[in-house]
């Protein structure tokens, strides 16, 4: 992650931008403009991660200024902060309309320019992490699956699913997000199965499926290492999504509400993709066909609850798989 951010610095009177170079410097790399067009320019030339932003220049005035920057795609992303005497809400409303995230009175004080600054840029930092770990996170789903013969959509259809069963099973939207990106990693651990047992087109030995089994829990050792929150879900979906209702599942023989609600989602979304979708060694069933295998496996393999509120959403169910297909 970065350790020296770029602020630039507009405003047409001199004076001003010598009193923000004396607040800021020492601390940020600064770049300078005297006008709006030499904004632009400074903007798309050195692509700052913050923009302090005079309002009532000539020629170009702020406002156009922070409009501009907000429709091209390369400097949208820069959060831009107005510093202005301009203080009446109208003002105000119009700089937030065109895309600013911040105002500062002038004149200013140094405490407040940097704590706003600061504050911003923690912000981008935030954000930068949070792309970071979702870029991660589908490297692992679609790594989990590289070997794997029926990859394809199958891990983001089945995310969908879940997202959707976790929003009608009652999880916030934010719990409802971080399922989403959870769940496609479920089987990262079949990175540590031979490919001679992951490729069989045949029935596993015993001693095969023991093996396989063990993908459980390497998906969780390789998971378990992150203290992000969407990745420690990861790991806990990839080390319960194959234990059962009724305990006989693996790794740990978990029976009814010890298995984590997560789990117990994304298991019944990963048996319904898995059953109407063609794979190397059967056609896709038909929906009444796979509807009622999983009502009879509801109370033995599926949690029963969970299996009601399913087939209660079974229209959005069906309309995720009409996008995919």
């Amino acid at each position: 992650m970065k350790e020296s951010y770029k602020v630039l610095l507009v405003d047409d009177e001199p004076n001003n931008l010598k009193v923000l170079q004396q607040i800021l410097k020492g601390r940020f790399e600064l770049l300078f403009a005297i006008n709006g067009e030499k904004a632009l320019a400074a903007a798309q030339e050195h692509r700052p991660d913050i923009i302090l932003l005079d309002i009532m220049m000539p020629g170009m005035d702020g406002y156009q200024v922070c409009r501009h920057l907000k429709q091209d795609t390369a400097t949208a992303h820069i959060p831009v902060i107005f510093v202005t005497a301009m203080s009446e809400v109208e003002d105000e409303a119009r700089g937030f309309d065109v895309g600013a995230v911040d105002y500062i009175q002038k004149p200013v004080s140094g405490p407040i320019v940097l704590r706003r600054v600061q504050t911003h840029l923690s912000l981008v930092k935030v954000e930068q992490l949070d792309a970071l770990a979702r870029a991660a996170i589908e490297m692992l789903g679609e790594a989990g699956h590289y070997n794997d013969p029926y990859t394809g959509e199958h891990i983001w259809r089945m995310a969908a699913y879940s997202a959707a069963l976790a929003r009608a099973a009652g999880w916030s939207p934010a719990e409802v997000e971080m399922m989403e990106l959870a769940a496609p990693t479920h089987d990262t651990g079949k990175i540590g199965i031979p490919h001679s047992i992951l490729k069989a087109r045949r029935a596993l030995t015993a001693e095969e499926w023991e093996v396989m089994k063990s993908h459980s829990e390497i998906g969780y050792d390789i998971l378990s290492k992150s203290d992000n929150p969407v990745i420690k879900m990861a790991a806990v979906i990839a080390r319960h999504h194959h234990e059962k209702w009724d305990g006989t599942g693996y790794p740990m023989g978990l029976a009814g509400e010890e298995i984590p609600e997560a789990a117990r989602i994304v298991a019944i979304a990963d048996v319904f993709d898995a059953l109407t979708t063609k794979r190397p060694y059967k056609e896709p069933w038909p929906l009444e066909e796979t509807l009622r295998v999983m009502r009879q496996a509801a109370g033995s393999h599926l949690d029963p609850r969970l299996m009601r509120v399913f087939i209660e959403i079974m229209p959005e169910i069906l309309r995720i798989k009409a996008d995919w297909q």
